[in-house]
C-alpha cells in the first residue's frame, strides 16, 4: 500500500513527537537530582502535606499563637516527632547534600544487628588499608584484639573511620557494606541517599538529605544497641600497649564541651564534618514524654558551634510548638514506595517503576522506565489514530 502525502506527513509528525518526547526523558531523570527533587513515583496519592517537603524554602503550618520558626543559616534542616514520625517544620528537606559522618547512622543501622558486641577480633593490616587521608580516627591498631563493642564506641564517640573499616571488613567488605546500606535506606523510605563510602567520607555522588538522616536517627532510637552507643558521652578504648585511654563523644550538645552547653534531655545520635559537607548533625531529645529528632546540614561556616546552636533552636521550638502546628509531612511517607536498589540491583520490595541516580555519580542520567513505556504507548496509539484518520479522510 502506498502512503499518500498526508499520511507521510502524519508519520513524520509522529516521528518528530517521539524524538522530542524521548529527548525530554533524560531531563526528567536529571530533575530528580536537583536540590529539591520531585516526589518519587507513587507518592502523588499520599496525603497532601507530604508534598510540601519537596518544595523549596521553609515549610511549616502554624496554628494561632504558635511560635515562629527560628531563622537558621543551614542549607537544609528538619524537625520531627520521633514517636509519630510527623514533620513539624523543614527547610529544603529533600535537598541532596553530602552528609559527612552523619551517614554513620545508616552504617550502624545496617551492621549493628550482624556483629555481636561481645565478639573479639584481631585487626589485620588489610582492614586498615585505604583509609582516606584526613579521616577522623579512634586509634585502632594492627594486630590488636578488640571487642566489637569497643569498635562501636570508636564509631559513635570518636567518629573513627578506622573502626568503620574494620567493622565493614567483618561485614563482608567495603563495597558489600555500601550496597547493604543502600538497601537499608530504601527499606526505611529514604530515597535521597546514595552510598559510596560507608564511613561518610566525601566521595563523588555520595549524598543524603535532612529528611533521610532524620529517618535514620529515628530508626536508631528504636534499636537498644544504637540508642546506647549514640547517647554515651565517654568510654575507655583499648590502647596499643595493652592499656586503655578515654575517648569523649564529639557531639558537643551531648557532652557540653568546647563552650557548647549540654542540651537537657539530649539522647545523642551523630555529628559530622568534612570540608565539602561542612558541619552536619542529627540529634534527638526527650522532654515531658515527647521525643524530637532534628537534622541540621551545613550552617554558616563560623567554626563548629553554629550546627549545635541551630539544632538547639530547633529543639526548643519543637517542644514549645507541641500541639500548635499541623504536620507538613511524615517520615513514614515513602517507606512503602518501590524504588531502585543499589547499582542496578533490586531493593527490598517490588520492582521499581522508575529510577535515577544522583547526577554527581558522573554517569549520564538514566531514562525512567515508566516514562519511556508511557511515551511509547501514548505515541503508538496517537500515531495509529492519526494515520487512520488521515488515510480514510482521503478523497
Amino acid at each position: 500500500m502506498t502512503i499518500g502525502l498526508a499520511s507521510r506527513a502524519a508519520v513524520s509528525a509522529c516521528a518528530l513527537c517521539t524524538a522530542g518526547l524521548l529527548a525530554l526523558a533524560p531531563a526528567a531523570a536529571v530533575a530528580g537530582t536537583r536540590p529539591n527533587p520531585a516526589p518519587p513515583a507513587g507518592s502523588a496519592s499520599r496525603a497532601a502535606p507530604d508534598s510540601l517537603l519537596y518544595r523549596s524554602g521553609t515549610q511549616v503550618r502554624l496554628r494561632s499563637e504558635a511560635p515562629e520558626v527560628p531563622e537558621l543559616s543551614a542549607r537544609s534542616w528538619l524537625v520531627a516527632d520521633a514517636d509519630s514520625g510527623e514533620v513539624l517544620a523543614a527547610h529544603d528537606a529533600h535537598r541532596r547534600l553530602p552528609p559527612a559522618s552523619t551517614l554513620k547512622t545508616l552504617f550502624a543501622l545496617t551492621v549493628l544487628p550482624v556483629l555481636p558486641g561481645s565478639l573479639r577480633h584481631t585487626v589485620s593490616a588489610e582492614e586498615l588499608a585505604d583509609i582516606s587521608p584526613g579521616s577522623s580516627l579512634v586509634g585502632v591498631a594492627e594486630d590488636r584484639t578488640y571487642r566489637i563493642s569497643d569498635l562501636w564506641n570508636g564509631v559513635f564517640l570518636s567518629s573513627g573511620n578506622d573502626a568503620v573499616h574494620v567493622l565493614a571488613a567483618l561485614n563482608g567488605g567495603w563495597q558489600a557494606t555500601a550496597e547493604q546500606m543502600q538497601e537499608k535506606a530504601r527499606s526505611l523510605g529514604a530515597h535521597d541517599t546514595w552510598v559510596e563510602s560507608p564511613d561518610g567520607y566525601d566521595a563523588p555522588g555520595q549524598v543524603s538529605s535532612a529528611f533521610d538522616l532524620a529517618i535514620f536517627g529515628r530508626a536508631g532510637l528504636h534499636s537498644p544497641d544504637f540508642a546506647r552507643y549514640c547517647s554515651r558521652a565517654e568510654a575507655m578504648f583499648p590502647g596499643r600497649d595493652g592499656g586503655s585511654y578515654g575517648i569523649l563523644n564529639t557531639n558537643r550538645l551531648l557532652t557540653g564541651a568546647d563552650g557548647v552547653d549540654r542540651y537537657p534531655g539530649l539522647l545523642g545520635i551523630k555529628n559530622g564534618y568534612t570540608s565539602n559537607a561542612g558541619n552536619t548533625l542529627v540529634a534527638a531529645a526527650r522532654r515531658d514524654g515527647r521525643t524530637l529528632v532534628v537534622t541540621v546540614l551545613n550552617p554558616r561556616p563560623d567554626g563548629g558551634h553554629p550546627v549545635y546552636e541551630e539544632a538547639r533552636a530547633l529543639l526548643d521550638w519543637g517542644f514549645e510548638a507541641s500541639g500548635r502546628v499541623d504536620p507538613v509531612g511524615s517520615l513514614d511517607a515513602l517507606r512503602a514506595t518501590s524504588m531502585p536498589g543499589p547499582r542496578g540491583r533490586s531493593a527490598t520490595g517490588p520492582a521499581p517503576a522508575s529510577a535515577s541516580a544522583p547526577a554527581a555519580r558522573g554517569a549520564g542520567p538514566e531514562r525512567p522506565v515508566a516514562w519511556t513505556v508511557a511515551c511509547t504507548a501514548l505515541l503508538g496509539a496517537t500515531g495509529v489514530a492519526l494515520f487512520l484518520r488521515l488515510r480514510w479522510a482521503r478523497p
